[in-house]
């Protein structure tokens, strides 16, 4: 069922630009390029009205962020395109394989391992800040909520975590530089 004018104006307001600090933050550290973040999120906005205008999606949150990563999808496919025409010699193109090769991902086997073990010794409350932030993209507030803790508690939790994968990364690292 289609939603009337006013009904879709009061839903984006209410439920949609609230997102807007969450969106952006999202936006700065998916995109590469800080100039564009202000133009993906008006044509974010664009994509979620026109959506809406059909019917409005409930919850907007996961809607929101589902056609914020679309979007950027779209913007990474469409910049890996080369066209045709302006290629003289299509023999000289170095065409890149869309998978990493075995060395890679061996070299990724082995990053997500030293990173799961410098997790797994983490304090647990503060491992379970840092996974609900980086891995769920929960913000300070929702994550003092679930938990049941104060922002600021989060805060250090989180800049504890840090500093202690840093160091230990660090020290793996460093431990397997010194080997024979």
């Amino acid at each position: 069922m289609a939603a009337n004018a006013h009904d879709l104006k009061m839903w984006f307001v209410c439920e949609v630009l609230p997102l807007e600090a969450s969106l952006m933050q999202f936006l700065r550290r998916s995109w590469p390029r800080r100039e564009d973040v202000a133009d993906l999120r008006q044509d974010i906005y664009v994509r979620v009205y026109e959506a809406a205008r059909k019917q409005i999606p409930r919850p907007a949150k996961p809607f929101v962020f589902a056609v914020a990563r679309n979007l950027l999808i779209d913007r990474l496919r469409h910049e890996r395109i080369i066209p045709i025409d302006g290629v003289s010699d299509l023999d000289a193109i170095e065409v890149a394989a869309d998978e990493p090769g075995p060395d890679r991902n061996a070299i990724a086997r082995d990053a997500l391992r030293r990173l799961q073990a410098a997790m797994e010794r983490l304090p647990p409350r503060c491992r379970q800040a840092v996974i609900l932030r980086q891995v769920e993209g929960l913000s300070r507030r929702e994550i003092a909520l679930r938990m049941g803790i104060s922002e600021k508690t989060v805060k250090c939790h989180l800049n504890d975590g840090a500093g202690l994968l840093i160091d230990m990364l660090h020290d793996i690292d460093s431990d397997l530089g010194s080997k024979p």
